[in-house]
């Protein structure tokens, strides 16, 4: 706050562009300047000629200012060299990773501000009930008021990416959320570019007091939820430690997680009962049904499938985009990787093959071996692999390889997936049904398995040379 001898005080700032790498991007934002502290002292206004008084004496304060009371105004979250906030060593830290979600306009017309195509008096659509939001996106169905309207999608204004005003909002949200009030310290790096960047991390101290607001209720905070609806953005929120960024094991569903498609849907086609499998999945997998029972129902619907079935299905599996990488990316690092899957052993296996994972564990159905036909049952010696023995699965494949749980990293998207979510050190429900958005600790819905890399910390170069290294 020193400033030169006799300067002028300054004019009220100009929003500027400043680089996202870091610094004090928010002191761009700052609306007012404090006055340029006057350093003139008693002798200077004494120092006059004759009995005529100096025209300085009328446009100066005799009286030195004190430093130390010499503060910036507006608003400030302490971005700067020398913090006005200073924290105790050792004050817990949020790591915010904030996604911007491209591909996944909050409205399916653009903007008639940004869009040539959009004329001024096109309206948005109604409103509706986002994904994730509520157990159903049925507005009839819900056992309340109609949803208000959608909130201004800020990111057809200002930007389609994780722009400055929006990462400036995000803070003064996370700000407004102490009780008592108390000023945050916040950093923040760009991990995929510095100009328009998809991906942002931001770092706050200290985390709003327990008592008030736990972690797992802020996680779910109405108003990060609203944040991300005006912003169009996913918000992964973790507590920094050495465990968040380096994971030594990480365990993933099968269906519709590292591959795109359902298995026993695909097998449901051989013998014609697609809709009816299909649709007992949808419901187990939403949470509706017990997931041993339903798994079951559908395994009985097999009958007199021929046993060569998943050699025929090796042709039409899609692994989904970005799987393959990741796996390399998290071996690159060190970690054991497993997959723990609801589906059928054989293509476990085979897909173990094809990632380079270390475990496999799945369903065993039973084979007629004198018809070499499914029998429509499961092989009685193995446990089905629900809810319960997934989550049981990671903490023994954690015990038998000496990991921490605070180590481990589960992805999944159905409801059979969620204790073993909760019970990792970080769960992400990856593109998950709508109940499990609504519980599982944190979601993603990204189009690339390797947005996971992100959450650990690592940056875009980083990935790439991860996932280089193992080929």
């Amino acid at each position: 706050m020193e400033a030169s001898k006799g300067s002028a005080r300054q004019e009220r700032p100009v929003l500027r562009h400043s680089s996202l790498t870091g610094g004090s991007f928010i002191q761009d934002h700052q609306q007012y300047k404090p006055a340029t502290p006057i350093s003139q002292n008693i002798s200077d206004v004494r120092r006059t000629t004759g009995d005529s008084p100096s025209p300085r004496m009328f446009n100066i304060n005799p009286i030195s200012p004190d430093p130390s009371k010499v503060t910036e105004s507006g608003i400030v979250h302490s971005i700067f060299p020398k913090s006005p906030n200073p924290l105790p060593a050792g004050t817990p830290k949020l790591v915010a990773t904030i996604f911007y979600k491209s591909a996944q306009p909050v409205h399916p017309n653009l903007h008639p501000d940004s869009s040539a195509a959009s004329r001024s008096g096109d309206r948005l659509p109604s409103p509706s009930v986002p994904v994730g939001s509520a157990p159903t996106v049925d507005i009839e169905k819900l056992p309340r008021e109609p949803p208000a309207p959608e909130p201004e999608p800020l990111d057809h204004l200002y930007g389609p990416f994780v722009s400055q005003l929006c990462l400036t909002s995000f803070l003064q949200i996370l700000e407004g959320l102490h009780t008592p009030y108390q000023r945050i310290n916040s950093s923040h790096r760009c991990l995929d570019q510095e100009e328009q960047p998809r991906v942002v991390e931001v770092t706050v101290s200290p985390l709003p007091n327990p008592e008030y607001l736990s972690f797992e209720d802020l996680r779910k905070h109405e108003n990060i939820w609203r944040f991300e609806r005006e912003w169009n953005v996913e918000v992964v929120l973790q507590k920094e430690s050495v465990f968040r960024r380096y994971k030594r094991l990480a365990v993933f569903d099968m269906d519709s997680t590292l591959i795109q498609n359902e298995v026993i849907d695909e097998i449901a086609k051989f013998v014609g009962v697609e809709k009816e499998v299909a649709a007992i999945t949808a419901r187990a997998m939403n949470g509706e049904l017990d997931f041993s029972a339903s798994l079951k129902a559908r395994v009985s619907l097999l009958k007199g499938v021929p046993a060569d079935v998943f050699e025929k299905l090796k042709s039409i599996i899609t692994i989904s985009p970005g799987a393959r990488e990741l796996c390399r990316g998290l071996k690159a690092l060190g970690c054991k990787l497993a997959v723990l899957s609801g589906g059928f052993q054989p293509l476990a296996e085979w897909l173990a093959g094809e990632l380079g994972l270390d475990y496999a564990f799945a369903n065993h159905l039973e084979i007629d071996p004198e018809t070499q036909t499914l029998t429509g049952n499961l092989v009685p010696s193995y446990p089905i692999i629900d809810a319960a023995q997934k989550r049981s699965l990671l903490r023994t494949l954690a015990a038998e390889n000496s990991i921490p749980i605070k180590q481990t990293l589960a992805v999944g998207d159905g409801a059979n997936d969620l204790l073993m979510l909760h019970e990792a050190g970080l769960g992400v429900a990856w593109r998950g049904k709508t109940k499990v958005q609504l519980e599982a600790p944190t979601r993603l819905n990204g189009e690339n398995l390797t947005d996971i890399l992100y959450l650990l910390g690592l940056s875009e170069e980083e990935i790439k040379e991860l996932v280089a290294t193992e080929k």
